[in-house]
């Protein structure tokens, strides 16, 4: 494994991550099957492992808790988020102080641990005050409850705003950003990239392989594959089209050039960039796991970048004047 730091902090994480969103815990033989690859992550050097109060409810920081307390603590990355619906009550969602305070302690009771080393904000909230939310994060790294706090999904002038509120009050710094990021979806490459390192924050990118679009398993007039994320997920089903599996056929003949599969390549291509610190992937199974595995020492001539760059038409946006 190798690692990277998490921005300009001292805090170093493995490359690839294992993240819990899509984690099935819905039966004993598929938390057994998660559990194994868990503890093969562990083996294999990952280090940072990513979760969400929201995610099965709960269920999937309950179940990484537990699949987690065989390591040793301090040998491990573990983060959570706060921001969506805990429960029914008005005050159960959002970044006020109130929900901030009760979720961080529910998630530690879940973890089984006595604090996260990162704590995100799942998603911005405009019904309260940025003072308030940041307030709240600075005063969990003073309790010790978490070490290091950031925000996911936010937008670069949210993310200033923020740090404007940060030096103005003195508090803790922000650390870290979790954006959504692949090939087909580069948003972060026009702005927020440039915000992150000016900021010396780290980028934690979740969805590295578009949901599953760049896992393979999708291909141009064949059908869905029975049981396929596809299959009960509407965001995945709707990119499932004729013009982005023309891209994802040239994308896998690529990486044959290479030797290698069409998800090793993408996840390869995520990490090109030195100011990525970690990429959060998700491995139900244990194969699955040792396939992402390989992006770690395959490295991608500059040459193909810029055919990507080509297929997709892309340009990082710069305003002419």
């Amino acid at each position: 494994m190798k690692y990277r730091r998490l921005g300009k902090q001292g805090l170093k994480v493995s490359e690839l991550a294992l993240g819990s969103w899509m984690t099935d815990v819905s039966s004993e033989d598929k938390q057994e099957l998660a559990a194994q690859s868990i503890k093969e992550a562990y083996e294999n050097g990952i280090n940072y492992f990513d979760c969400a109060d929201v995610y099965s409810r709960g269920a999937a920081e309950r179940f990484l808790g537990k699949a987690l307390k065989q390591f040793p603590r301090k040998e491990l990355v573990i983060s959570s988020k706060v921001f969506f619906p805990s429960d029914t009550g008005v005050n159960d969602h959002g970044l006020s102080r109130k929900h901030i305070m009760e979720s961080v302690d529910q998630s530690l009771a879940n973890l089984q641990t006595d604090y996260l080393d990162l704590y995100f904000c799942h998603r911005f909230d405009p019904d309260t005050p940025l003072e308030e939310t940041l307030t709240a994060l600075s005063n969990l790294v003073d309790q010790g409850k978490i070490l290091y706090y950031g925000v996911s999904e936010w937008r670069p002038v949210q993310i200033l705003k923020a740090q404007l509120v940060i030096e103005r009050l003195g508090l803790h710094p922000m650390s870290v950003v979790q954006p959504e990021y692949n090939m087909f979806d580069r948003y972060i490459e026009h702005e927020l990239m440039d915000v992150c390192e000016e900021l010396g924050l780290g980028i934690v990118p979740f969805s590295p392989l578009a949901q599953g679009l760049l896992s393979g398993k999708y291909r141009l007039g064949q059908p869905i594959p029975a049981g396929s994320r596809a299959t009960f997920q509407e965001d995945l089903k709707a990119m499932i089209t004729d013009d982005n599996l023309k891209k994802v056929d040239e994308l896998d003949k690529m990486a044959k050039e290479l030797n290698t599969d069409l998800a090793t390549f993408a996840l390869a291509w995520d990490m090109r960039d030195p100011r990525i610190s970690s990429l959060i992937t998700g491995a139900s199974k244990p194969e699955q796991l040792a396939n992402n595995l390989k992006a770690i020492d395959l490295e991608i001539p500059a040459e193909y970048f810029d055919r990507i760059d080509k297929l997709f038409g892309f340009k990082k946006f710069e305003r002419e004047i």
